[in-house]
């Protein structure tokens, strides 16, 4: 199946943020929203539910778990048990009532920088204090720093916030490293609370592992939370998972109050439930779509931005641009903006290792992408 863009004309009817945010003369490659038209299934399953006026609550009993648990096990073989699976809004909101469940105020919690800047506000706002482990880069590219995360988990955090693909490098992390982390979470009582939100958009070449297919420890330990709407673009739609895979996280999670339940979309929970369920082939078309925009990404910034430092993501639709080369400053979103009209993710919002970069969305259209790259190659 063919995913093709909309036309700018058509996309600069929406009414979200990554169209509403700036005005037409700027090209908005920031949030992280895709320019594709929805899955057929979920527009299908959305439109039947206004027609039957079907706007309530959410039932206790669904299809989505079900739903779910069918796609893990489709596309990378993890068997989980629907009665482990419980939704909630989005996934900053699984995170936040995860680690009021897990934590106690002043406790701290680990993350990794460069990393989704809202898990910066997600720690505080459950109580917790934020630990930054960078992660390491070397000549084989972005690996977790297993040496500073044991010593934070020596020093006494208690969770710790894993971003599995990381956002914004698009890298799923390797079954060795988090085989480790589940070894070290075991060692120091420590609850690892994977976002795994950006696991579907795992391109053909990248290979993404569920943290709690790991190990007995990563299952004892770890609580997954993901959604449909990074894969299928229904961020506004409001629908999250969290998942567990024992009878200890699964206590946990079960002793949440009910309100968390509650505010699930009932919207959001018709169309995760047919993304995941008879989505699977518009998928692969947006991923097909993405992965040729991430090969043109390359070309284009070799050909007119060279002085840009690009590695590949093997996962999701977000490039990690590095501009320190071009002395554009601690924050080239910025100049970009003001000088080139193209909107960029800030660099520095992702931690103190965002400095001189900033993180470009790709799944747009070819064209969209190529004057983006040549309104900023014009900067110089």
């Amino acid at each position: 199946m063919d995913v093709i863009a909309d036309p700018l004309a058509l996309l600069r009817q929406r009414t979200s943020m990554k169209w509403r945010t700036y005005p037409e003369d700027v090209l908005p490659l920031f949030v992280a929203e895709m320019d594709y038209p929805l899955a057929a299934s979920v527009r299908a399953a959305v439109t039947a539910a206004i027609e039957r006026n079907d706007t309530g609550y959410v039932a206790p009993v669904n299809d989505f778990a079900e739903a779910l648990a069918g796609f893990t096990l489709r596309r990378w073989g993890w068997r989980i048990d629907p009665e482990h699976v419980s939704t909630t809004t989005d996934v900053s909101v699984a995170i936040v009532e995860s680690l009021r469940q897990l934590i106690r105020p002043g406790d701290e919690v680990v993350i990794n920088p460069p990393i989704y800047p809202p898990f910066f506000d997600l720690i505080p706002e459950a109580g917790g204090l934020v630990r930054e482990v960078p992660l390491v880069h070397s000549e084989v590219g972005w690996t977790l720093d297993l040496e500073g995360l044991e010593v934070a988990f020596a020093a006494g955090a208690r969770a710790y916030l894993l971003c599995n693909p990381h956002n914004p490098l698009g890298h799923p992390h390797s079954v060795e490293d988090l085989s480790a982390v589940a070894e070290l979470a075991a060692r120091y009582g420590v609850t690892v609370i994977s976002d795994e939100v950006h696991g579907p958009l795992t391109h053909s070449d990248g290979i993404f592992t569920p943290f709690l297919s790991v190990s007995e420890a990563a299952r004892e330990h770890g609580i997954c939370v993901t959604s449909a709407s990074k894969a299928w673009n229904l961020a506004g739609l409001k629908c999250a998972a969290f998942v567990t895979a024992s009878d200890r996280m699964h206590e946990i999670v079960a002793a949440l109050p009910q309100e968390v339940n509650w505010r699930t979309s009932q919207f959001g929970l018709i169309a995760g439930s047919a993304a995941f369920s008879d989505g699977d082939a518009w998928l692969d078309g947006a991923l097909a779509a993405v992965q040729s925009n991430r090969r043109l990404l390359t070309e284009l910034l070799d050909a007119q931005l060279p002085g840009v430092r690009y590695e590949q993501p093997t996962a999701s639709y977000l490039a990690w641009l590095d501009f320190r080369a071009l002395g554009w400053g601690t924050d080239p979103a910025a100049v970009a903006l003001e000088r080139a009209k193209v909107a960029l993710s800030s660099g520095p919002m992702f931690g103190r290792p965002g400095t001189g970069f900033a993180r470009l969305n790709f799944a747009c259209s070819p064209a969209v992408l190529a004057e983006a790259v040549s309104r900023l190659a014009a900067v110089g």
